[in-house]
């Protein structure tokens, strides 16, 4: 007996490197010309799981202060994170915003969650307007949980009366992809904008 295809009713879409390029590389190569000296500051300093409690709520000037605290000879270094960020998101991903907009334009329930600090998303939205467009956002920043904790995917589906078994989300890490099935959605890995047209084709989304 063949699986019934679900009924996709909400589109949720991630936001870093699924609709807008995001890259800590791209200031620092200029701050820190070294690659093996500026791939050691990243895995020591100014590290991705230090950027993620930013996401998770904690204020750039806490998050500042501790690791000036712990290298004070990199002060202007790690506030450099914070003052150039806008640099570090340097395009957007035309064909995956020309999809996103496309379902919105024929009607289609789309919404936004994802892993972002509260006033950099704010400030992504001046950069890219386009993320005004869609119904809402669930920004983990602003509810202090971060994906793929369950709790934050069921706050989106309370937020915006979604149903979990009709809502599709599209992320670029298999581990908040994984989050999503966990917590009742159906969910596609983002690797390109080709891929993703597949995938909703698969979904009769179109």
């Amino acid at each position: 007996m063949s699986e019934t295809k679900p009924v996709i009713r909400h589109v949720v879409f991630d936001i870093g490197k699924v609709l807008i390029h995001y890259d800590p590389h791209i200031p620092y190569s200029r701050l820190i010309p070294d690659e093996a000296e500026r791939n050691a500051f990243f895995e020591t300093v100014c590290t991705h799981e230090w950027n993620l409690e930013q996401d998770r709520g904690r204020s750039w000037e806490e998050a500042e202060a501790l690791l000036i605290a712990e290298y004070p000879d990199k002060e202007a270094l790690i506030r450099a994170f914070r003052k150039h960020w806008h640099e570090m998101v340097s395009h957007a991903y035309d064909e995956s915003v020309d999809i996103m907009l496309d379902l919105v334009q024929q009607g289609r329930d789309v919404t936004m969650l994802t892993n972002f600090a509260a006033d950099t998303f704010r400030q992504a939205q001046e950069i890219f307007p386009f993320l005004k467009v869609p119904r809402g956002v669930t920004v983990s920043g602003d509810i202090g949980l971060i994906k793929p904790d369950r709790a934050i995917y069921e706050t989106h589906v309370k937020s915006f009366d979604l149903d979990p078994a009709g809502s599709l989300f599209i992320d670029d890490s298999q581990k908040n992809v994984d989050g999503a099935i966990a917590a009742g959605w159906n969910s596609v890995l983002f690797t390109d904008p080709a891929t993703l047209r597949e995938d909703l084709r698969r979904f009769d989304i179109r």
